[in-house]
């Protein structure tokens, strides 16, 4: 079982959503890339799972309880105490990050409590941390224009930026180069359009693909999965 909830009061503007997830039976979730970091609170203690370039299968057991909080894309900053290209495609412990006294003290070596308690613990937490960890407020103009299909050249003239500053910000705000960027937050467009129920030949074209093969290859290329997997997931066994 896997459910989502809205952010705390005073949290929206960088925290997407707290989440959780309860394994009922073992198998293996495909986790695909969003432009997203995820703060999770699992079986072994506390993770950050990085921003994503391509699918990552997730073993969960029968019985495991995950309870998450996702940062809005770009939103995260240095909310961690390093670069965010660090943690690209990584699943790292909180313990192990540099500076961990200092980043969630509150959480660490907390006991396992309900999913509502860890959850507004995490959320506290964040909000706590978010006081004084930066972030690139250009982070959200940056992701937006890249998603309309809008060269580098072409965003970074429109946002005022030379194209190696916006180089510079897109791999501080979101762990990767503009050029991966677009791609993520096209194929997230694509992703929520076809599960609106739209025909793939509309989704290439509403969300800026050349046609239909162009998309079906970069759908391969991020998930590792036909676009009909992603619409109707078929979970694996562990």
């Amino acid at each position: 079982m896997y459910a989502e909830r809205p952010p705390e009061p005073g949290l929206s503007d960088r925290v997407a959503c707290g989440w959780h997830r309860v394994g009922e039976t073992s198998f293996t979730q495909l986790v695909v890339p969003d432009a997203c970091v995820d703060l999770i609170w699992g079986p072994g203690g506390l993770f950050v799972a990085g921003p994503d370039t391509g699918p990552m299968p997730t073993s969960v057991r029968a019985g495991d309880t995950l309870v998450g909080v996702r940062f809005r894309p770009g939103a995260v900053g240095d909310f961690f105490g390093l670069p965010l290209q660090e943690l690209r495609d990584q699943r790292v412990p909180l313990s192990d990050l540099p500076g961990r006294q200092h980043l969630l003290p509150e959480l660490m070596d907390r006991p396992a409590t309900s999913v509502e308690a860890r959850l507004h613990a995490m959320q506290r937490a964040v909000a706590r941390r978010l006081a004084v960890a930066g972030h690139d407020p250009a982070a959200p103009a940056m992701a937006s224009a890249l998603g309309k299909g809008h060269t580098v050249a072409q965003v970074a003239w429109r946002l005022g930026f030379s194209e190696r500053q916006l180089q510079r910000r897109s791999l501080t705000s979101f762990g990767y180069t503009p050029k991966t960027l677009q791609r993520i937050v096209r194929f997230q467009h694509a992703l929520c359009l076809a599960r609106a129920g739209v025909p793939l030949a509309e989704v290439a074209v509403t969300a800026g693909y050349t046609d239909q093969a162009h998309l079906a290859n970069d759908v391969k290329r991020l998930s590792g999965v036909q676009m009909h997997r992603l619409v109707s997931p078929l979970r694996e066994s562990a």
